[in-house]
């Protein structure tokens, strides 16, 4: 039976329908994915920004991560090649030279770690040093933002943040480390073993007698 054009133009219709409305729920799906996409990397980008608070506090309260050790690499056998039954000796000398060597590699290997553990490691001050020892080599007090450039000019090659040198500075004042003292709105500190400020000599007070 063939079908009508009311019938037809009825398909399209539906037809029609049906996709714009799969090509809403897919515009839909799109912006709630982009919005999720969003979210995450904010998320991450906190996570990220704290980790660098928290590695900058561990620093500054000298806490030294240790270091994962080395996980010690298998030794895997030497394959010898099967020799056939003409040529036994030259077999036997071959494994016996491959035995030798690996016993020598051995040893190499095993006198490798002491030669390391003589080595000197060199110890890297913390943050709670630094600031200690430039406190004490200043004769006026500093703010927490002037510590922070002075450390951050004299180790380029370490991060130092200004709120984590505050908070270290609060932690040195609680222990009598360091003296805390305000001048209007802005606190300054300075060490208890600081050098005291060099006067410059006075002027002679009599004035120079007159030639007669």
């Amino acid at each position: 039976m063939a079908s009508t054009p009311a019938q037809t133009i009825d398909l399209k219709a539906q037809y029609s329908a049906q996709v714009t409305a799969d090509l809403e729920r897919n515009a839909k799906e799109q912006d709630r994915l982009r919005a999720d996409i969003d979210t995450l990397n904010d998320q991450l980008l906190r996570l990220q920004q704290d980790h660098t608070v928290l590695v900058n506090m561990q620093q500054a309260l000298g806490v030294v991560t240790p270091e994962p050790a080395p996980a010690a690499e298998p030794t895997a056998p030497p394959s010898v090649p099967r020799q056939g039954a003409t040529t036994p000796a030259v077999g036997k000398r071959t494994r016996t030279k491959k035995t030798t060597a690996l016993q020598g590699g051995k040893q190499a290997k095993a006198k490798k770690p002491a030669a390391k553990a003589a080595a000197p490691k060199v110890t890297q001050l913390t943050l709670v040093e630094l600031i200690r020892q430039h406190l004490t080599e200043q004769s006026e007090p500093r703010s927490a933002a002037e510590v922070a450039a002075a450390l951050s000019q004299t180790h380029p090659d370490r991060r130092i943040q200004t709120n984590v040198v505050r908070t270290t500075l609060e932690g040195l004042v609680a222990k009598s480390k360091a003296q805390r003292s305000r001048q209007g709105s802005s606190v300054y500190y300075t060490s208890p073993e600081a050098k005291e400020p060099t006067t410059p000599p006075q002027a002679d007070s009599q004035p120079a007698q007159a030639n007669s």
